[in-house]
This record gives C-alpha cells, structure tokens and sequence, in this order.
C-alpha cells in the first residue's frame, strides 16, 4: 500500500508540525490568554466577594438601624401613652370637681325651691281657708237665706280641715 510507505516519508515533517502548531498554541493560549482571563474570573470573584460583605454590612447597618427606631418608637409610644392617661386622670379630676360643683348648686337650688314651694303651700293653705269660709258663708246666705259672721264661717272651716 502507498500510503503506508508514504507515511514513513511524513512522518517526522508531520510530528514536527504538529509539534510547532501544539507549542505555538501552548505558548499563546496558555501563556498568554489563559493568565488574563484568570485574572478576570479573580478580580470577578474578589469584586463580587466585596460587594457581597458591603451588602452585608449594609444590611447588618439597617437591622441595627431598624432596631434603633423601633426602640425609639417604642419609647414615643410609652410616652404618650403616659401623656394620654395623664391628660385622662386630670380631666377625671376635672370633670369630678365640675360635678361636684354642680351638685352643689343642683342641691342648693332644690333647698331653695323646697322653701318657696312651702311658702307657697302655707299661702295656698291660708288662701283656701279664706276662700273656704268666704265660699260657706255664700253658701249658706243662699241655701238658707241667713247670713254668717266671717269669725263662724273660718273658725267652721278650720274645724273642717282639721279634723
């Protein structure tokens, strides 16, 4: 066959070339690409590295800020939860003396008008004797047709309401 017969011919130009073209790939790709590209996977992984501890010391800066603000607001919410029962029991005290003025002038306005209505009562009760009596006295004067002295006709009355 030729073309093993010619292969013993190539064969050394064949490795030699191929030799040549794997060393020249070597030396270009391998030490010349490869290291760069390294290089940027490198600074790639160091950057992203960097970015992620920023990210977390960010974040471990925001819980404790977040921390902070709740305690703050905690504290402001206390607070004016105490201004707030304060404002109350003071309006308490306040409503409890307007109360308690109030019924003091509630009970002295029904003394009062206890006494006028007893007044009134003790004048309604001497005003019906006398109409009673002046009322008795017509009565008579025209059932019967006598007169009766006004001492007879009150004393008559009274004795009448009273017993």
């Amino acid at each position: 066959m030729p073309q093993i017969a010619q292969l013993s011919e190539t064969f050394a130009s064949q490795v030699f070339w191929m030799l040549v073209f794997f060393g020249f790939v070597f030396f270009v790709i391998g030490k010349g690409m490869v290291p760069k590209v390294m290089s940027t996977v490198e600074s790639r992984d160091r950057q992203i590295a960097a970015d992620l501890a920023a990210a977390d010391a960010a974040r471990k800066a925001a819980d404790a800020e977040e921390e902070a603000w709740r305690v703050t607001a905690n504290k402001q919410r206390a607070e004016a939860q105490a201004l707030i029962a304060s404002a109350k029991a003071e309006a308490a005290k306040a409503a409890e003396v307007r109360l308690a003025t109030a019924d003091k002038t509630i009970d002295a306005r029904l003394a009062e008008a206890g006494t006028r209505i007893a007044q009134a009562r003790e004048a309604a009760l001497g005003e019906l004797e006398t109409v009673a009596s002046e009322a008795a006295s017509s009565i008579v004067t025209r059932l019967a047709g006598i007169t009766v002295d006004a001492g007879a006709a009150n004393a008559a009355v009274k004795e009448a309401l009273n017993g």
